[in-house]
C-alpha cells in the first residue's frame, strides 16, 4: 500500500460501527501526541455493501454498536431513533462525499468524515440523503459546501469509491476498519480483538477480547516519521 509520508490511511465504511470507534481514537491519538498539524487522515472506502449486495442489516449493527462503543464511549453513540424507514440503505453517497472532499483538502476530507460519522450514530440522521450530506457539511469549518455540492451533482469522486473497492477486493486491506501507516506497519481495528459465537441469535455475540489503545497510537507517531 502506497502510504504518503504524514498520513496515515484507513480504510472503512462510515456505517461499520468498529471503524467508527476506530476513527475516533485515531483523532484522539493525534490530539494527546500534538500531532494535528503534522499528520492527517486520508479515507478510503470498504463499502461493504457491495462486498455483501445488501445494505448492512440493521439489526447487526444494532448487536454491534454497543459493544463497539466500550473502545470509544466519548465518540457519542445512540440507538436509532428517527423512524425505521429513515434508515440508511446505502453509505456509499456519503463515502461519496468524503471522496470529494479530498478534492479540497484532506483536512476537508477527514473533517466531513468524521462529521457524517456522528450525525448517523450519534443523531439518527439519513445521511445517504443529498441535503443531509450538504447540512453535515455545512456544519464543518474546512468545507467549502458549494463546491462538494457540485461534486456530488457532477458525480467526479463516484469512481475513486469503486476504485477503492477494486483495492479493497485484492489482499492487502482485510476489512472495516483496516489502518495504513507510511512505513508499511498496518492493522485491522488496531490492538482491538474481536470475540463472537453463535449463541442462537439471528446476530451472534459479540464482545471485546483485547484492548490495546496503544496500538493506534504507534499508527500516528509512524506517520509523523
Amino acid at each position: 500500500m502506497n502510504v504518503v509520508p504524514g498520513t496515515v490511511q484507513v480504510w472503512s465504511d462510515l456505517g461499520c460501527p468498529w471503524s467508527h470507534a476506530v476513527v475516533w481514537r485515531l483523532w484522539d491519538a493525534r490530539r494527546r501526541l500534538g500531532l494535528e498539524e503534522r499528520v492527517h487522515f486520508d479515507h478510503h472506502a470498504f463499502p461493504l455493501e457491495l462486498f455483501n449486495s445488501e445494505p448492512t442489516p440493521k439489526h447487526r449493527t444494532d448487536a454491534e454498536w454497543p459493544v463497539a462503543s466500550e473502545l470509544a464511549p466519548r465518540a457519542g453513540w445512540q440507538a436509532w431513533d428517527a423512524p425505521e424507514h429513515a434508515w440508511p440503505v446505502t453509505m456509499l453517497p456519503p463515502m461519496e462525499a468524503v471522496a470529494a472532499a479530498k478534492q479540497q483538502s484532506l483536512g476537508a476530507s477527514e473533517e466531513l468524515d468524521r462529521a457524517l460519522r456522528r450525525a448517523f450514530w450519534v443523531e439518527s440522521r439519513c445521511i445517504s440523503l443529498r441535503h443531509v450530506m450538504l447540512d453535515v457539511a455545512g456544519e464543518c469549518d474546512a468545507l467549502d459546501v458549494i463546491s462538494l455540492a457540485e461534486a456530488l451533482d457532477d458525480g467526479r469522486a463516484r469512481r475513486a469509491i469503486l476504485d477503492d473497492w477494486a483495492v479493497a477486493r485484492g489482499d492487502e486491506v482485510r476489512g472495516s476498519a483496516h489502518v495504513f501507516a507510511p512505513d508499511g506497519t498496518n492493522a485491522q481495528n488496531p490492538g482491538i480483538g474481536i470475540g463472537w459465537e453463535d449463541d442462537g441469535s439471528p446476530t451472534g455475540l459479540y464482545w471485546i477480547e483485547r484492548d490495546d489503545p496503544s496500538a493506534i497510537e504507534d499508527l500516528v507517531r509512524r506517520a509523523a516519521g
